[in-house]
């Protein structure tokens, strides 16, 4: 692969800077949970200040500073505002939560500090840690912010800090595979998983099967027995390391150009991330539709599937090993993969403030990532989950988008299984509000007066859905409400929207 310097080393590693990691992860943290509160349970006030000032359900006022990253929250109290910092905004969002739903939760207002406390721990590790060379690996590495709508993104399951941070993305963290001896007659082979041969020897009468260490350590009291009467036997590690990504269970191996995703028995956002069994099962059907509808799509469009996946049969889900395609049978040649989400974080030398035609890489960017996604809709009823961690943009050496690849089926719907207009709303959810608008924002405020929705527009009206004359002429779009399903306990799966204002809506599109 070609090396184009688009993303920048970590910041962080100016030692000079160490003493303002304190304040730089309450902003941080601030950040996602701000979007959360003003998104889900703030009401705008008209007002001609500089500053926006919600009403929160509890009657009080609360200012921001404006933008896709509010900032430097205040409360007005005594005729004054009164700046909050990151506990103070925690209790305040606990309080009217209370006040908005009628419920208590004592577990979130602790994982919104654990959050903030893990964003302290990953800036403190990037100070003394050496970031990738690799761009596509810098961009995996680099979300030091992540879900910009999650109250608590960065938590980590409230564990110590020396427990994860060894296999943290965040802090540019590699590692060795464990390499496991699964006896024969308890394996669990589902799919294409010849991958996982090349990784290691196992004895005669064994399979090999790779476990994440962090995962193994979370799961040792389970696999006792096993290990104990033969069924299972530990070998070694890998020769080489692999590489998290941002989703932190999947790593990426350069050397086998592989991505391995493992079961993870903790909460990432909304769910305890284990691959569960029922999620496994059918894993093929929905691999096998994606790949087919991409197939019919043809290049340079791809899908980087989930070939299959091995276990053993008495730790079906703790042990579970998906095998993902690499990038060697997908990637156009000379183009460089980035994680799209890396684009929102803000990179000095990225792609979005580098380019001097903001208009032209916009439009070659929708060109890449949105006809795709409504294709493989419309014609194979796939719902692709196109959000910004698993869309990855390849761009050429000027940094222009040259294709976009996909993945992750895991979290991809099939019409009629989902029906048709639950389907679209996802579709439109992950998208338009998790995707387009979160870039979009991010080029508007690189390039001052650009606005970069009408594109959006001319780019969705040239598919013929029925969905999208609607889409077009509705003053909102559906936002996913995290912070309230985490604190009504909702399943972390289920998706429940507000509606969120629509900058496609009365827009002409360009002629």
């Amino acid at each position: 692969m070609e090396r184009v310097d688009l993303l920048p080393p970590a910041p962080g590693t100016d030692p000079a800077r160490r003493d303002d990691i304190p304040v730089r992860a309450d902003a941080y943290a601030a950040v996602p949970l701000l979007n959360c509160l003003l998104r889900e349970v703030a009401a705008l006030v008209p007002s001609d200040a500089a500053r926006p000032v919600y009403r929160l359900p509890g009657g009080r006022l609360l200012r921001v500073r404006a933008g896709r990253r509010p900032a430097e929250p205040e409360i007005r109290a005594a005729d004054a505002w009164h700046r909050v910092d990151h506990t103070e905004l925690v209790k305040l969002v606990a309080e009217e939560l209370r006040r908005h739903t009628g419920l208590p939760n004592h577990e979130l207002p602790t994982e919104m500090t654990d959050s903030r406390d893990a964003v302290a721990a990953l800036l403190t590790a990037r100070a003394r840690a050496t970031p990738p060379d690799d761009p596509y690996l810098r961009s995996e590495q680099s979300l030091l912010t992540g879900h910009t709508h999650h109250p608590a993104p960065k938590a980590r399951g409230g564990g110590p800090h020396a427990d994860w941070l060894p296999y943290a993305p965040e802090a540019h963290a590699r590692f060795p595979l464990t390499l496991l001896a699964v006896r024969e007659d308890t394996v669990v082979d589902e799919g294409d998983t010849t991958a996982l041969d090349a990784l290691g020897d196992p004895p005669p009468g064994y399979r090999l099967l790779p476990a994440h260490p962090w995962q193994l350590a979370l799961a040792a009291p389970a696999l006792r027995a096993a290990l104990a009467d033969g069924r299972l036997v530990r070998l070694g590690t890998t020769g080489s390391p692999v590489w998290p990504t941002a989703a932190i269970r999947t790593v990426y191996a350069p050397e086998h150009d592989l991505f391995l995703k493992f079961s993870l028995d903790v909460r990432i956002t909304n769910d305890i991330r284990r691959l569960w069994r029922h999620d496994l099962r059918k894993l093929r059907r929905t691999d096998t539709a994606v790949t087919e509808a991409f197939a019919a799509l043809g290049p340079p469009a791809a899908w980087l599937g989930d070939r299959g996946h091995r276990t053993a049969d008495f730790a079906y889900e703790e042990l579970a090993v998906v095998v993902r395609d690499g990038f060697r049978a997908h990637l156009l040649p000379g183009a460089t993969p980035l994680l799209a989400a890396a684009l929102v974080e803000d990179p000095p030398d990225g792609p979005l403030p580098g380019t001097g035609d903001p208009a032209a890489w916009w439009d070659a960017y929708l060109a890449v990532v949105v006809p795709p996604v409504l294709t493989a809709f419309a014609e194979n009823g796939v719902v692709l989950e196109a959000h910004l961690q698993n869309t990855v943009v390849a761009v050429d050496a000027t940094g222009t988008p040259v294709q976009a690849l996909f993945r992750d089926a895991e979290g991809v719907k099939l019409v009629p299984e989902t029906p048709r207009a639950a389907g679209w709303e996802r579709l439109v959810y992950c998208l338009l509000v998790n995707h387009l608008l979160e870039i979009g924002a991010a080029l508007g405020e690189h390039h001052r007066g650009f606005d970069p929705w009408p594109a959006v527009r001319d780019a969705l009206a040239r598919h013929d859905l029925p969905e999208v004359p609607a889409l077009l002429g509705s003053p909102t779009l559906p936002g996913k409400t995290n912070l309230l399903l985490r604190w009504t306990g909702a399943d972390g799966a289920d998706a429940r929207y507000l509606p969120v204002p629509n900058p496609l809506c009365g827009r002409a599109a360009p002629g």
